[in-house]
């Protein structure tokens, strides 16, 4: 078994946090036909997801996320393929997230040219 460890900081709270872990989870039930169950709790989150030759969590905080899965044997040939496709739609989801909740941070050259005149 191949094993997959993730960790993302973010500095969203955990409300938004949620959000995001709840369009992960759509994403995958769509794109990969998870299983994904969400159990919210007082400071952290647990998302559990699953299919055939995988299974894993990602555990939601007020600032990171958690990201640990194992891949079957078949399927842990294409851990790095895996690992990356992971990585790239977890940070876009926390970089769209992050420029909605601070929209100065969306538009480096607007801020550059703001601060020229």
């Amino acid at each position: 078994m191949a094993d997959i460890q993730i960790q993302r900081e973010h500095t969203l709270g955990l409300a938004e946090a949620r959000k995001i872990a709840f369009k992960w989870a759509e994403q995958v039930e769509e794109k990969f036909d998870m299983k994904c169950t969400y159990e919210e709790g007082p400071s952290s989150d647990l998302l559990s997801f699953r299919r055939s030759g995988v299974h894993g969590t990602l555990t939601v905080t007020q600032d990171s996320f958690e990201l640990n899965a194992k891949l079957g044997f078949l399927l842990g040939v294409f851990k790095e393929k895996i690992e990356g496709e992971i990585v790239r739609n977890l940070d876009a989801l926390i970089a769209k997230k992050a420029a909605a909740k601070n929209p100065a941070a969306r538009t480096p050259a607007a801020k550059k040219k703001t601060a020229d005149h």
